[in-house]
């Protein structure tokens, strides 16, 4: 028997989850812990500790899940084979002498590379002991550089392959290949908006990112681009098998994980140690992120047993209100709660209320995806708790201060908004590609 309504139940639960995190519980056990508190006072005892049992074995054991391990496995392998020092130096070779290029080197190589490593906080952490101290050598202010590293790791959650795409795609049941796939559209327009928008900086602020002195020959450029080929292959693998309906996701992530360990073979970058690193990295980020959304899965149990989510979704629908308001609503949720939590959190916490809502509001749910995991990856660069604003920091080869990074980012916030509002007044760039798959 309930010991309480769904309605006190969920007053009870959202301030336990509130007080947990204020006092630093780890997220994905707050999370679980409340749902099976909520499914124990709202549902009973019998139900709670059903759910309990099953949902952490159920969860791990899918087969649909097993992709992310994978393409965090592939990422592992692709920064040890060096992917990165080829890409950085690449689009510096071309970029370089561009008024802002070697900001714009960054963004392109964090972009490219996001093609493997599927991790902003990767992307973010590698690029960071890379590009900022060859930014500093030519006189880029650090609020800069370190603004430009910070949104350029947030790449890496559009373009496939993205374990953030792989989450949404979960919890709200759509085709993970087809979420994939839209985020290239995407994922390269932002990366170009963020290009021009250094340009427009430099162009404004010369004392900000001073003309590189440097000399590149033409040979030297052509011969550069044989770095790419190594992430080239790794793309085309997962992302052609993808698109062509060669295999599904999970094959795609064995396919791309076994085509970095061999690229790795091929660079003689491989040895015990390296593989071994490769190995408990890739082990210890998924049981991070497992960590979380079983507790998220757990929590959603609370939330569609006790009925929460069909009175609060039938609550906003009664409201009658325009799809952009709801589409505003969203915006503006995701962005709070992105100033405060990581963005798998943000996504178990809230779509298994709001995408119904949104999707009987008018919204694509492929479309949405995207757009939720552009938000998500916003809050990894909004204060307080900006994720990759402090890997930058706490990476960083060069003095720099928690303000000055921040002060840096905020730029780049507003592009990533600017892309947004793209999105909303073109929906086709995100679906063009995944209505052209094979089906």
């Amino acid at each position: 028997m309930p010991l309480f309504t769904p309605e006190v139940t969920g007053y009870i639960v959202v301030g336990l989850l509130i007080a947990w995190l204020a006092l630093g519980v780890h997220i994905g056990v707050a999370l679980g812990f409340c749902g099976f508190i909520g499914i124990y006072l709202s549902v009973g005892p019998d139900a709670a500790f059903a759910q309990l049992a099953t949902i952490p074995f159920s969860t791990t054991n899918s087969f649909t899940l097993a992709v992310i391990p994978l393409f965090i496995l592939m990422g592992s392998l692709a920064t040890e084979a060096a992917l990165t020092t080829d890409l950085f130096r690449t689009a510096y070779y071309w970029l370089g002498r561009l008024r802002g290029g070697l900001a714009m080197a960054t963004v392109m190589s964090s972009a490219a590379f996001g093609a493997a490593s599927g991790s902003t906080i990767v992307n973010a952490a590698v690029f960071t002991k890379m590009a900022m101290p060859e930014m500093t050598r030519f006189g880029y202010d650090v609020r800069l550089s370190a603004g430009c590293i910070a949104a350029a790791g947030t790449l890496a959650a559009l373009i496939p392959p993205s374990i953030l795409m792989v989450v949404y795609g979960v919890i709200t049941e759509q085709s993970i290949g087809k979420l994939l796939i839209a985020g290239i559209v995407p994922g390269v327009l932002t990366a170009l908006i963020y290009c021009a928008g250094i340009y427009v900086i430099a162009r404004w602020r010369p004392d900000l990112a001073p003309l590189a002195n440097i000399t590149i020959t033409w040979a030297e450029r052509w011969r550069s681009l044989y770095g790419v080929s190594g992430i080239a292959v790794l793309f085309v693998l997962v992302v052609g098998g993808i698109y062509g309906g060669f295999f599904a996701p999970t094959y795609a992530g064995a396919v791309g994980a076994f085509g970095a360990f061999l690229i790795v073979i091929a660079k003689r970058r491989l040895n015990f140690g390296s593989l071994t690193e490769a190995l408990k990295d890739a082990t210890v980020t998924t049981s991070v992120i497992f960590i979380i959304v079983v507790g998220g899965i757990l929590f959603s149990r609370f939330l569609t047993y006790s009925g929460l989510v069909t009175t609060i979704s039938a609550a906003l629908l009664s409201i009658g209100t325009d799809k952009y308001l709801y589409l505003l609503g969203f915006v503006v949720l995701f962005t709070i709660l992105g100033c405060f939590l990581e963005p798998i959190a943000i996504m178990v916490m809230t779509l298994p209320i709001m995408f119904p809502v949104m999707i009987q509001s008018g919204w694509d749910p492929i479309w949405l995806g995207v757009v939720s995991v552009k938000l998500a990856e916003i809050g990894v660069l909004t204060p307080p708790v900006g994720l990759n604003v402090f890997v930058v920091k706490s990476s960083s080869p060069v003095p720099i201060t928690l303000g000055q990074a921040f002060v840096g980012v905020t730029p780049f916030i507003l592009l990533d908004f600017l892309s947004l509002g793209l999105y909303v007044a073109f929906p086709e760039m995100i679906l063009w590609l995944p209505n052209l798959m094979s089906s």
